[in-house]
């Protein structure tokens, strides 16, 4: 099988100091480990495996994938990105190859050379029959600069293999008229994640990976697509599978974009498959779906997880026995925070971010998820650093006794809006006394109480109101009241707080109106109000006016913006809390809630009493909290 050699001047080093150079590297990162039992090997370990500063050549390394081959080997791959770490520019597909589990890695090869071009995308996949390690990726022109790939992009996919474990591969073979149709013109992608084999029902053998597309009609773009291909004969001949295509319409915005498709077969041999969810109007950055027949179809279109907090991002998939594990940041704003989420039934819903095991608080971007064993342990090859997710790209190597465990049900506060489930309370949070009989406390640390997602909670582009009470004394921070939505500045949101190292209250929205950028509305009010004493504050959107009230009178007002306030980001609601979690109350709040419309001005007057308006699209008495379950 004839290799790909590396032919680049800038790469000419001879064999023994890439290898060394390579070790030296690899020896002094050992970034973090965790040990077990004595006598027992780390529960934790993790280490750099691709960093531009110790390869010549390469200014960024960035899209991790990585599969473990049937004898045993782990091959990490990654895009070498030798320019700059644009996504269109010169870049080769590289290589890093471990025998012992992922404690130690040989030197970095190039297994697919861009020459110029963008070579990448890389999707490996293991034939357990014959033991061939395939290699899907895409090509496209490159371009000297960072800046993204043209509208159409000249994108072809194609396909490579090894047969003896990843030490050479041969030349690669374009798939397009096997697995790009001709209408999808504007963007195609392989992965970028590893693809899997099936073991069980009648497609067993068969290999599956994820791809996504647009069509271009000559003027935009009209559809996305998100679809799988399909192998039943060792790579040999390849289609495409399962098909799920959203229409964009023109000048207006779409629903969905499911892309960089990651896959993972259940237990009772159907597929699930997440991928990323880019800029739709449904609401979340995640979206999923289910083939019970092996890829051919899907059993319904992608739905999007609108409680999912992640950013826009790749992520991985990766059943561990009844658990099945994804990674991606946590950070519903920003690449940062990589975690490891669970979910015990198959995908149908997953334990929120503060039941998610970190890796890093680290910027964190794209990953990759691997059984190193056959005996429950797991590697994630992902994206990191201190100052830019695209720094470097590490290898975790991790049991799973290092994983957060299964948790019980949470404590609950009842809700006593129309159909609503109760809230759940979050890090011990208790009950205290209330303005209004008894009220929930808040320790500033992990504290908060989170709403379930149901349908009625998103405001959109309705008129609202949203009431509640306070009482604190804390002199510094933000100190979050009441979040609903998204987090960041183009996210759509909703919020109040104070804010006392400002000395204001102040309550937030930010909105988004058909194609145009997001944008916000606010209204500051002096006073921090952190005399210990109950106060009342109410923000109300209604008659093209955004208007905050506390403890009776109107502190201020400024004209709204046009859009809704939950579209497209992830969306949570939170009392106690903001969004991403990196803020939280120290105090106790009483008597949430929220309407749906603008409550006029003597039904706002009348809500320091104990009674208020019906119709309420969340009510929190906060007066008990009780065993969840």
């Amino acid at each position: 099988m004839p290799a790909r050699p590396r032919t680049r001047p800038r790469t000419r080093l001879g064999t023994t100091l890439t290898a060394l150079l390579a070790l030296a590297a690899t020896a002094a990162s050992p970034a973090r480990s965790g040990t077990g039992l004595p006598g027992r090997a780390p529960l934790f370990e993790e280490q750099v495996l691709f960093q531009a500063g110790r390869e010549p050549g390469y200014a960024c390394f960035r899209i991790p994938a990585i599969v473990r081959t049937t004898a045993g080997t782990l091959l990490a791959f990654a895009e070498g990105r030798v320019l700059n770490c644009g996504d269109a520019a010169d870049i080769d597909i590289v290589l890093r190859r471990s025998t012992d589990g992922g404690r130690t890695w040989g030197p970095l090869s190039v297994v697919n050379e861009g020459g110029g071009d963008t070579h990448g995308n890389p999707v490996p996949l293991v034939d357990r029959e014959t033991g061939r390690v395939l290699l899907a990726e895409t090509y496209n022109t490159g371009r000297a600069d960072a800046a993204g790939c043209g509208v159409p992009c000249d994108r072809r996919p194609h396909l490579q293999y090894s047969d003896d474990d990843g030490l050479t591969w041969s030349a690669p073979r374009d798939l397009s008229g096997d697995i790009r149709p001709a209408h999808w013109n504007s963007w195609y992608a392989t992965g970028p994640v590893h693809g899997v084999q099936l073991t069980r029902g009648a497609h067993s053998g068969r290999l599956v990976f994820g791809v996504n597309a647009e069509t271009w009609d000559g003027g935009r773009v009209t559809a996305n697509h998100a679809a799988l291909a399909v192998s039943d004969d060792g790579g040999e001949n390849w289609r495409i599978g399962a098909t799920d295509t959203w229409p964009v319409p023109a000048g207006g915005p779409f629903r969905q974009k499911p892309s960089e498709l990651t896959l993972a077969e259940l237990a009772d041999g159907s597929l699930l498959v997440s991928g990323r969810e880019q800029d739709g109007t449904d609401l979340g950055h995640r979206t999923q779906a289910v083939s019970r027949d092996g890829g051919d179809t899907f059993a319904a279109p992608f739905r999007a997880l609108p409680d999912f907090a992640t950013p826009q991002v790749q992520g991985a998939l990766l059943r561990l026995g009844d658990r099945l594990l994804l990674s991606a940041p946590a950070d519903p704003d920003r690449r940062r925070t990589m975690v490891v989420r669970s979910s015990y039934d198959g995908g149908a819903t997953w334990e929120g971010v503060d039941r998610a095991t970190v890796v890093t608080r680290d910027w964190s971007g794209y990953s990759d998820l691997v059984a190193v064993d056959d005996e429950g342990t797991v590697g994630l090859l992902y994206e990191g650093g201190e100052a830019d997710a695209r720094d470097e790209i590490r290898f975790a190597r991790f049991t799973e006794e290092w994983l957060a465990p299964r948790r019980g049900p949470d404590p609950v506060t009842p809700d006593l809006a129309p159909g609503a489930p109760p809230a759940a309370v979050l890090g011990g949070a208790a009950v205290t006394d209330g303005a209004i009989g008894g009220a929930i406390a808040f320790d500033g640390a992990d504290d908060a109480v989170r709403l379930p997602y149901r349908a009625a909670l998103p405001l959109g582009t309705e008129d609202f109101t949203a009431s509640l009470w306070f009482r604190y004394t804390a002199a510094r921070g933000e100190q979050p009241l009441l979040w609903m939505g998204g987090v960041g500045t183009t996210q759509p949101q909703v919020w109040l707080r104070a804010e006392p190292a400002h000395d204001r209250v102040q309550g937030l929205i930010t909105a988004r109106d058909g194609v145009s950028a997001p944008r916000s509305a606010y209204v500051r009010a002096p006073g921090a109000r952190n005399d210990g004493r109950w106060h009342h504050l109410v923000l109300r959107r209604g008659q093209g006016r955004l208007t905050l009230f506390a403890d009776g009178a109107v502190l201020g007002t400024v004209a709204d913006v046009p859009g809704s306030v939950s579209r497209n980001s992830p969306f949570g609601v939170h009392v106690g809390r903001r969004m991403d979690g990196r803020a939280s109350f120290t105090g106790a709040i009483d008597e949430v809630r929220v309407w749906d419309r603008a409550l006029t001005d003597g039904e706002v007057a009348g809500l320091r009493t104990a009674g208020a308006p019906q119709g309420t699209v969340l009510s929190l008495p906060m007066d008990t909290v009780r065993p969840g379950g």
